[in-house]
């Protein structure tokens, strides 16, 4: 885009970290303007918004009649502990009185009103591109749930009543986390923006009835370039279709989403998360809980599951490198080490954006191999899921860098001896990408001479640092959904299923523990 559409010319633009342009932008293009913004009050920038509340109420002058104002795009999300709290967002089409969710185990009894919050985000407008937009995110905290039940919910506001005869039909439910479940299933991927592959995924997801979903970032490109440049082009009402595409998933299946390249949107916060910050609640036991919504932890029965901001470490697109000082790594290696000594947790599942080990179009981040991969040895962390890359690609199980055993499609692997399997599991539903000229898809049905592939990791110079892998196992040019069925018991097991958008099984592999 050209200079006048952003207010930063793009060489200072490429200069410039993204807390700098952010500075540069709130200085010369908002001026004087008084924005009511996710990351000014996650940064404690605003004053007189209420006790205890990170997120400043809507004036009443903004207020427009209750009962015009329809709820939508509901998402859950749990809390730090899903057996108990789970976490109820919707968006409003304007600023409402008094918002709330009443809860129950029946659809005709729902309890009393659980207060919640409003997050207004505003976006300025830019002369020539788009108007100014404001968007009204809602959020409930629900704790102190029964494990393993479900509960029927409705959300509503002064002048919409959930429980009202015509509004019957909006209630959804969802169901806590069993205290120990001795079989439950997860889906997965990243890169899915909005269109008809992306809604065809959310589609092949329900037929999978799964516990709940990660997302791998890159979530709906609003922003569409994803540089982390104030020169990236950026329309925030893509993510009012996100979420009602979305919603017949959402509403019922908790989305676990982190932070992708085009998930840092420079007009709210200076690492570009306060749009993030306004639309998602997630567990709070992160390093950042209350700036940076992409890391934090939970568990699910036998499993434990950490989010990462891969941002942080990225030597391909630096515009939030070292944004935590070190403080995300250190948190990863000191969670990473409790989880595994906890009892009762027999895997340990990371999920992050940028690719550690692809061999398509984005290729391998030398920033999270330097960073990160250290930590997973360690650790002895058993599945990696990335996106970034719209293909699927999955590693044999690699040690040091190398195959540590080959894990055909059907094959199984002990990380304890084997080391790490790494899925890039980009096909959600954004633009597919290719993998190198001459390397053919190989994958379930349709298995091919395995071979070496040339490909390339960056460097912190953003060179591209050219190698030849042994380690790309399976690759597969369309859309896909991973599924994994988790198992306890005396032979606990992750039973890993890629499948394509029309239902194909593609991949299959097991990690079991101890055998």
């Amino acid at each position: 885009m050209d200079t006048p559409d952003v207010g930063i010319p793009r060489r200072l633009a490429e200069r410039l970290s993204m807390a700098e342009q952010y500075a540069y932008l709130r200085e010369r293009v908002v001026r004087r303007r008084t924005l009511v913004t996710a990351g000014a009050v996650a940064g404690g920038l605003l004053t007189g918004c209420g006790t205890g509340s990170r997120h400043a109420p809507a004036t009443a002058g903004s207020r427009a009649s209750g009962a015009a104002a329809r709820p939508f795009g509901r998402h859950l999300a749990f809390g730090a502990d899903p057996r108990t709290q789970m976490r109820i967002a919707w968006q409003v089409p304007s600023a409402v009185r008094r918002p709330y969710v009443r809860l129950g185990l029946r659809p005709d009894g729902l309890g009393p009103r659980v207060a919640a919050e409003i997050r207004p985000l505003r976006t300025p407008g830019v002369a020539g591109v788009r108007p100014a937009l404001e968007q009204y995110y809602v959020h409930a905290a629900v704790d102190g749930l029964t494990p393993g039940t479900t509960y029927y919910y409705g959300v509503g506001h002064d002048g919409w009543e959930p429980t009202a005869s015509a509004h019957c039909a909006a209630l959804a439910s969802f169901r806590t986390a069993p205290a120990h479940p001795e079989r439950f299933v997860f889906t997965a991927f990243g890169d899915q923006g909005v269109g008809r592959a992306a809604h065809a995924g959310d589609d092949l997801m329900l037929r999978q009835e799964p516990a709940f979903h990660l997302h791998a970032g890159d979530l709906c490109y609003a922003d569409v370039n994803g540089t982390g440049r104030r020169s990236d082009g950026y329309d925030p009402a893509f993510w009012d279709l996100f979420l009602k595409q979305n919603e017949p998933v959402a509403r019922s299946v908790p989305w676990m989403v982190t932070t992708g390249n085009h998930d840092m949107e420079a007009w709210y916060s200076p690492d570009g998360y306060g749009g993030q910050l306004a639309r998602f609640s997630l567990p709070d036991n992160g390093f950042d809980p209350h700036g940076t919504p992409g890391a934090y932890a939970f568990t699910y029965g036998n499993a434990a599951f950490v989010a990462l901001d891969a941002n942080d470490v990225s030597y391909e697109i630096p515009a939030n490198l070292g944004h935590s000082g070190g403080r995300q790594t250190a948190w990863l290696d000191r969670t990473l080490g409790a989880l595994r000594a906890a009892r009762g947790i027999d895997f340990v599942v990371v999920f992050f954006h940028h690719c550690a080990y692809s061999t398509s179009q984005h290729a391998s981040d030398g920033g999270v191999r330097a960073r990160w991969l250290p930590l997973f040895a360690k650790h002895r962390v058993d599945l990696v899921i990335n996106g970034h890359n719209h293909v699927y690609e999955r590693t044999d199980a690699v040690r040091g860098g190398r195959v540590g055993r080959a894990v055909p499609v059907g094959g199984s692997t002990d990380p304890a001896r084997d080391g790490t399997v790494y899925v890039t599991a980009g096909g959600g539903g954004r633009d597919l990408y290719a993998f190198p000229p001459g390397v053919r898809d190989s994958y379930e049905g349709h298995v091919t001479r395995h071979e070496p592939v040339g490909t390339f990791a960056w460097t912190k110079d953003r060179d591209r640092a050219p190698e030849t892998v042994e380690w790309s196992r399976v690759r597969y040019t369309g859309f896909s959904l991973l599924s994994v069925e988790v198992r306890a018991g005396a032979a606990p097991r992750l039973a890993v299923s890629a499948l394509a958008h029309d239902g194909r099984r593609i991949d299959h592999f097991e990690v079991r523990r101890g055998g």
